[in-house]
Parts: C-alpha cells; sequence; structure tokens
C-alpha cells in the first residue's frame, strides 16, 4: 500500500495516476490486481477519480465517492465503504491519493487499523514552486504537520517541483537540490525525482537520479488551447 501526500499544486494525484499506469502497464509486477482509492475530499481541484475510465480501461480499480461518479456528485465528501476491499486484499497494490495538507490527510485516520504493520508507505510530494512549499523550511512544516495528523511516519519524499508546460530542468534541479537538503535535516530519503514526460528529457536532468517520468493526465486539454 502507498499513500501519496502532498500540498495543493504538489502533483501527488498525477503521481498517483501516473504510478498506476506505469504499473499497470509492468507484466512483472509484485500484485495481480490495482487500484487507485481517491481520499482527496478536501478541497479537491485535480480529483484521480476524473480518471476512473481511463484506470479502469487499463485494469486499475478506482476507488472513491459513495456515488461512484466524475459529475457532479463527485464534489461531495461522502466515500464509500467498498473502498475497503483494496486495503484488505492481500494481492492488491493500492495507491492512495490523499488530500492536500493536514486537514486534506485526516480522512486516512479512520482507517488507520490498515496501518499497523509495516506493509505500506507514505510518500510526500514536495514542489518548491507552490507558496505553500516555496522553501525548505515551510516545507519542512508542511511534511511535520501531515506525520502529527495521521501518526504515520513519512518513509519518503519525491521531488516533483515543476510548473506544468513551463516547466524546465532549471526548475527541476533546483527543486533536487532542496529536496537533497530536506532529506538530510528530516532524515528522511528522497526516493525519486519526477519530470513531466515530452517536456523535460532524462537527458536534461544528469546527476539526478533516480528518475520518474510523470504524464500530464489530469490537465484539462482545454487548458493547452
Amino acid at each position: 500500500m502507498i499513500v501519496i501526500a502532498g500540498h495543493y499544486g504538489s502533483g501527488k494525484t498525477e503521481l498517483s495516476v501516473s504510478l498506476a499506469m506505469e504499473l499497470a502497464r509492468d507484466k512483472n509486477r509484485l500484485y495481480e490486481r490495482l487500484a487507485v482509492v481517491d481520499l482527496d475530499v478536501a478541497n479537491p481541484y485535480f480529483r484521480s477519480r476524473e480518471r476512473k475510465a481511463l484506470l479502469e480501461e487499463n485494469g486499475v480499480a478506482l476507488y472513491g465517492d459513495v456515488y461512484n461518479s466524475t459529475g457532479a456528485t463527485a464534489e461531495l465528501p461522502a466515500l464509500t465503504a467498498a473502498l475497503r476491499a483494496p486495503l484488505e486484499d492481500a494481492g492488491c497494490q493500492a495507491i492512495i491519493d490523499l488530500g492536500g495538507n493536514d486537514a486534506g490527510a485526516r480522512v486516512l485516520r479512520q482507517f488507520g487499523k490498515y496501518f499497523e504493520g509495516n506493509d505500506h508507505e507514505l510518500w510526500a510530494v514536495v514542489n518548491f514552486r507552490r507558496y505553500e512549499t516555496r522553501d525548505i523550511g515551510a516545507c519542512r512544516e508542511h511534511v511535520e504537520a501531515i506525520q502529527r495528523e495521521l501518526q504515520i511516519p513519512v518513509t519518503g519524499l519525491v521531488n516533483n517541483t515543476h510548473l506544468l508546460r513551463e516547466t524546465t530542468a532549471e526548475i527541476i534541479r533546483e527543486g533536487y537540490e532542496k529536496a537533497q537538503a530536506l532529506s538530510e535535516e528530516m532524515g528522511v530519503p528522497l526516493l525519486f525525482t519526477c519530470y513531466p514526460a515530452g517536456i523535460v528529457t532524462p537527458e536534461d536532468l544528469s546527476g539526478m537520479a533516480p528518475l520518474r517520468p510523470l504524464g500530464l493526465y489530469m490537465r484539462p486539454a482545454y487548458l493547452d488551447k
């Protein structure tokens, strides 16, 4: 089970969907079944449940609101009891897309019994180009607030410093250096650095391995017209 947290605009939902799609293509994955659990119910903007059809077409189950909807009812903070199914399925890799800050993360506390062992990870996605996490101090405060709220330690940091289609290698590198410093301060490993596929290439990001490409699944098409 992988829980992905991060401030609004950090790209945590994009990472959740991209990771699910990547695992769906991996014929050697460890888990037979895959699921995305959308727990982003506090001030949601980009929501993984908006890509329900895409995920399900690729063999990834999507769990979210009680109405199983991507329309107007998807705005209601009403979670379906069915989302416990992937959390209780030992043969399922569940990716949990958590709400933005510590208030958004609070919804996970009702599922505390599923986090009593060591078979889960909590990733904190950091984007140093968002105002609320613009520097190391602000970012650390944000990550620690999530830990305090959940009473679950963050197991890894993910550098996803970006400006959507305006992202450059220099922006990502700047974030990488800050994420490294944050990692050292907190004693939490920096797992990888993300980059927007098709906008920046791995060759532009030498010395920042490991790298993980992200699609722009959550980018509304009308924004590019």
